[in-house]
């Protein structure tokens, strides 16, 4: 089990449930901006929300980022700044912004060049034991440490049976988290205190070196917290494909206490959109529950498809619409299954093992709709309103 790292009052890791990140896109100078879209994001389901820091206009703004947050009831909200290349500065020369963050992110191959990157890195790892604060120490694929890499790559040219370039690339990745890891514990960061990550952009290397990341983790006794995500997973179906085939397979596997699915934005899309499928992403493995599960059948040649479609449309946009009244007054709803089945091949038996269903009859058969309660036939529904009538039965049944 992992160490359990407090940021804010969110717990990471131990036998914490799974937290949800997201980062800003905001330009972190406007802090108007960013701290709307902080509160978006909080308000989407993030439970941590980092944004970057590069220069000293946005430095300068972390103390009144917070301020704002802190008016319009986001007091709880914990704020990562993301630092790179000159973190090490930004953190000594606006302390009151280091004070405010409530962890801090930074990615070993851009500290700094070779010679200084110990003194930097030792640097920031200072700031945060002085201020209380955890870090995320975030490997990224893109920008490894270009002297292990090379050191990596040169002893595995001599081996008998060289590894190939993506495999050396893989234990790279680790080599520099553990690393890093170790020499902030040297320092007297504590394991608390630390989180890793090893993010890359293709899901079996992701997969690969997180597994081995975790491996030599067990092996060592070190128990640091793991963030995950697949970094430049694209935009659309592909990176919410991507992100969530990489994620769930280490998730089923035990490995990881934190999550982002990271999104390239697109104007017609709101930066939300990847905390929703963080959420859909954990509550389809059980890991979490948010709404309730709601299941419904495809459609085929036997349903009456436009009639089906409708009343599935009419009952999901009526959850949707309710949904936040309703889980003030039943919260354990987020546990429920709801089932939408169009025929009686599957409908019936879908319907029994639903904690609420409603079944159609097919296209050939009558427009009429037996609902199952626990599994129980309590009624069916016929007319111009089956969605309504069945919504009604719905939030009765919550009541008992």
């Amino acid at each position: 089990m992992n160490s359990t790292v407090l940021v804010r009052g969110v717990k990471i890791g131990g036998q914490n449930p799974i937290v949800i990140q997201s980062m800003t896109d905001t330009d972190t100078a406007d802090a108007k901006a960013t701290a709307k879209q902080c509160m978006q994001l909080a308000d989407a389901g993030a439970e941590i929300v980092r944004m970057t820091v590069n220069t000293q206009v946005a430095a300068q703004k972390v103390p009144e980022i917070r301020k704002i947050l802190d008016a319009n009831g986001h007091k709880d909200l914990p704020l990562v700044g993301d630092f790179h290349f000159n973190g090490h500065i930004l953190l000594k020369d606006f302390p009151k912004m280091a004070k405010t963050l409530d962890k801090y992110r930074i990615n070993p191959g851009n500290v700094d060049n070779s010679d200084k990157h110990s003194r930097n890195f030792s640097e920031i790892i200072k700031i945060a034991i002085g201020n209380n604060k955890p870090v995320r120490i975030g490997v990224n694929w893109g920008s490894l440490d270009k002297v292990l890499l090379t050191n990596l790559m040169t002893k595995n040219a001599h081996l008998s049976k060289p590894k190939s370039d993506k495999d050396v690339i893989v234990d790279t990745m680790v080599e520099s988290a553990l690393r890093s890891a170790e020499l902030a514990e040297k320092l007297k960061l504590k394991q608390n205190q630390i989180v890793l990550s090893v993010k890359m952009s293709i899901v079996q290397d992701m997969v690969k070196a997180y597994q081995l990341l975790a491996d030599k983790m067990q092996k060592n006794k070190h128990l640091y917290a793991l963030h995950l995500g697949l970094t430049e997973a694209g935009s659309g179906m592909q990176g919410l494909i991507s992100s969530s085939t990489a994620l769930a397979i280490l998730l089923q596997q035990g490995i990881g206490d934190t999550i982002r699915i990271s999104l390239t934005p697109t104007c017609d899309q709101p930066r939300t959109k990847e905390v929703e499928a963080c959420k859909t992403l954990l509550q389809s493995l059980g890991l979490r529950y948010f709404t309730p599960q709601i299941t419904s059948c495809p459609g085929c040649g036997r349903t009456d498809s436009t009639f089906f479609q409708k009343l599935t449309k009419e009952i999901n946009t009526a959850i949707e619409k309710k949904l936040p009244a309703w889980l003030k007054k039943y919260p354990q709803i987020t546990k429920l299954k709801i089932a939408i089945m169009g025929c009686t091949v599957n409908g019936p038996g879908e319907a029994k093992n639903a904690d609420i269903a409603i079944s159609l009859q097919g296209k050939t058969e009558k427009k009429i709709a037996p609902v199952y309660i626990k599994g129980k036939f309590v009624k069916t529904l016929s007319g111009n309103n089956i969605a309504g009538q069945f919504i009604k039965l719905a939030e009765k049944s919550f009541k008992k």
